[in-house]
């Protein structure tokens, strides 16, 4: 993973110390509120409902053991003993006082982090493929161009100030694992007849009130070129977007709004930037600059090619078989495994990971890892480097820590944001709706029986939790001062087992908190029962279409009423 230099050492550091002058000034007065707002959410520092919020920056979701434990220590020291993962590949703290926030920027400057560019209107942080450098279907390593992309973007004088936030993903494999569709920017690395690397980019992806899938305005850009055609892009969406409406400024509506209009401005920008390029300002990347970075994304010196030869013996414990079944993943280096430590276990909100947890992660990390872990957009944790012939000791390790659940990929392992519990924007809870699914959908044999199923649940129409692209999409909304939740099916962020990338459609009104357990519950049998053989749920949505499961979930819905 990448090194910080001496430079980006310094840099952070005298950010943090630049935050503490300005927080200091704030405390005294002589700042005031509404200056500092936009100086603390420069930062990460938001302040939510209960307390402030602080999103600390995890570029491209990579992360070291000693980076692991400075959160287990700030959860410990300044929250109340947890933290989040977020779907970007962040991780965020919701009971940090504010007066102790420079002590937590400083604490985080230490191990080469930060809240630089995690929040306000401008580029935020570069995520790719959890899998990234060590899955069997890549065809070119995302991670060093997101790298140049980080540091490229961060405080870029021309893009501070855009219409709205702007997120970018990158996917270097044949199977997006980044959701790439719903992003401003989807970057998808692939290789030409000649084996030239480039990229395909897409546009205008996001989700929110207006769910938008990314339009493809390139097939083929050479990597060269990607700064200066982002810088175009976003030149044009400067220029263009809309200010005077929050809620149509993002560059989706702009590319919407202006179809081939949009596409034929940045290719003018584009083509200007480069024939105006006479004192070799524009940002083509030198090969010498890409070698550089790449040289942080070699393959470990620890891990040596070894003979692939594992098998699960038939007596062993079955809940190893499944773990392995659903945990473990096939690796691009012969006798090794990459593996997913589960976030999504009862008691605990989806995502969320204590101290103590963050401890033992950093500690599996050194042990079986290669002293690295990576935060993926399902909201778990991954080890990149696990040897096969260690599995089984991985497995216990993780059981300990509670990390072993078996269900990645199955209903219980679903996407959720905080929620109304702790974010001002949100209309409703997701926890308790979370909880009471994972309950009602505790039985290990069901699920196995289920299968695949994406469910995602946001508790407000900013979809921090991709309602929109999960099979089965949850939404908090107000009704009348009250919580209730829409339900979508067949949603998809463009992974292999979903398929194209698409929004999900609502199934009738909205329902109260205590019907959707059931409704949920009624759209799985009524998928049980009409499945074809071997089929995804995904796959029967699409091909039985949506009334059969409206009917339902509108039965249980009388259902639940009546015995209430």
């Amino acid at each position: 993973m990448y090194q910080y230099t001496s430079f980006d050492r310094q840099f952070v550091k005298q950010r943090a110390a630049q935050y503490r002058d300005q927080l200091e000034r704030n405390l005294a007065g002589t700042l005031g509120d509404d200056e500092f707002r936009p100086l603390r959410l420069q930062n990460g520092w938001y302040v939510q409902r209960h307390a402030p919020m602080l999103r600390v920056a995890v570029p491209y979701g990579d992360l070291t053991s000693n980076q692991i434990r400075a959160f287990a220590r700030i959860a410990r020291d300044f929250d109340r003993g947890y933290a989040h993962l977020t779907t970007r590949q962040n991780v965020q703290y919701n009971w940090i006082p504010l007066d102790r926030s420079a002590d937590v920027m400083d604490a985080l400057a230490e191990v080469d982090l930060h809240g630089i560019q995690t929040s306000g209107n401008c580029i935020r942080n570069t995520t790719t493929d959890c899998f990234a450098g060590v899955a069997p279907d890549e065809i070119v390593d995302p991670r060093p161009y997101c790298e140049v992309l980080r540091q490229w973007s961060t405080l870029h004088p021309e893009f501070a100030f855009l219409p709205r936030k702007f997120k970018i993903a990158v996917s270097g494999a044949t199977e997006d694992r980044a959701a790439t569709a719903w992003h401003d920017i989807g970057l998808h690395l692939l290789k030409n007849e000649a084996g030239e690397v480039g990229f395909k980019v897409l546009v205008g992806g996001g989700m929110g009130r207006t769910p938008v899938v990314g339009t493809v305005i390139r097939e083929f850009l050479p990597w060269q070129q990607i700064l200066v055609f982002i810088e175009a892009i976003v030149r044009v969406y400067n220029r263009h977007g809309r200010r005077d409406n929050m809620y149509k400024a993002r560059i989706k509506i702009l590319v919407k709004a202006e179809g081939p209009k949009f596409i034929a401005d940045v290719e003018e920008e584009f083509k200007n930037i480069l024939e105006h390029d006479v004192d070799g300002n524009a940002h083509l990347i030198p090969q010498a600059e890409l070698d550089r970075v790449a040289q942080s994304f070699v393959v470990p010196q620890g891990v040596v090619p070894r003979a692939s030869n594992f098998q699960v013996s038939a007596d062993a414990p079955v809940a190893f078989k499944r773990w392995v079944e659903r945990n473990v993943h096939a690796h691009k280096v012969s006798g090794y495994r990459a593996v997913t430590l589960s976030l999504k276990r009862a008691g605990q909100a989806p995502g969320d990971a204590t101290d103590a947890q963050f401890d033992h992660a950093a500690d599996l990390a050194d042990r079986f890892s290669e002293g690295e872990i990576r935060v993926s957009h399902d909201q778990n944790l991954v080890l990149p480097w696990v040897r096969e012939d260690e599995l089984f000791a991985l497995w216990e390790a993780a059981k300990a820590a509670s990390f072993a659940s078996p269900n990645i990929g199955l209903l219980t392992d679903m996407i959720n944001c905080p929620g109304g519990d702790f974010c001002a924007l949100a209309n409703a809870r997701s926890i308790p709706i979370a909880a009471a699914i994972a309950d009602r959908f505790a039985d290990l044999d069901e699920l196995y029986d289920i299968g695949d199923i994406d469910l995602h649940m946001s508790g407000c129409i900013n979809s921090c939790g991709h309602h929109h692209s999960g099979h089965i999409g949850i939404l908090g909304v107000d009704k009348d001062g009250k919580e209730w939740y829409q339900v979508s099916l067949g949603g998809s962020d463009g992974s292999r087992i979903s398929g194209e990338a698409a929004a999900g459609k609502v199934i009738g009104p909205s329902f109260a908190a205590d019907e959707v357990p059931d409704v949920i519950e009624a759209v799985i049998e009524t998928y049980r029962h009409q499945r074809a053989a071997n089929e995804l749920f995904i796959d029967t949505v699409k091909r039985v279409g949506l009334d059969a499961f409206k009917s339902a979930a509108n039965a249980a819905r009388r259902s639940t009423a009546k015995a209430a």
